[in-house]
C-alpha cells in the first residue's frame, strides 16, 4: 500500500509505502514528520549519490526547528530509472559523504 507518492526536486516520481512508513514513523523523533519527509524531496538543499551504491540518492533538508533541535532531514532514496522509494528518512546533523548530484545555490 503507497502513503505517498510524488514528483521530487529532480522529477523524479518516488513513493513512501505502508511498511516503510511505519519503520520511519515509529521513531519518537519521526512522529508527524511526514510533511518535512515530502518537503526534503521536493525543496531540498542538496542531493547525494552514495558512495557504496549509486542508486541509492539521499536528500538533506535543514531545518532550525525539529523535536531534537537544529538537525538536517535526511531521506533515502532507492531510484530506478525515473521513479523512486524511500527506504528511510531520520534528522542528522550534518551531511554525510557522497557525491552532490544537486545543491541548492
Amino acid at each position: 500500500m503507497i502513503i505517498f507518492e510524488m514528483i521530487s526536486k529532480l522529477n523524479k516520481r518516488i513513493c513512501l509505502n505502508k511498511e516503510r512508513s511505519i519503520h520511519i514513523l515509529s521513531r519518537v523523533e519521526m512522529k508527524n514528520q511526514e510533511n518535512k519527509i515530502k518537503e526534503t524531496l521536493t525543496s531540498p538543499n542538496e542531493i547525494r549519490e552514495s558512495l557504496k551504491d549509486k542508486s541509492i540518492w539521499i536528500y538533506y533538508k535543514k531545518y532550525s526547528k525539529t523535536p531534537v533541535t537544529q538537525k538536517y532531514m535526511l531521506v533515502v532514496v532507492k531510484v530506478l530509472n525515473n521513479e523512486g522509494e524511500v527506504i528511510t528518512a531520520f534528522f542528522t546533523d550534518r551531511i554525510k559523504k557522497g557525491e552532490i548530484i544537486w545543491r541548492k545555490n
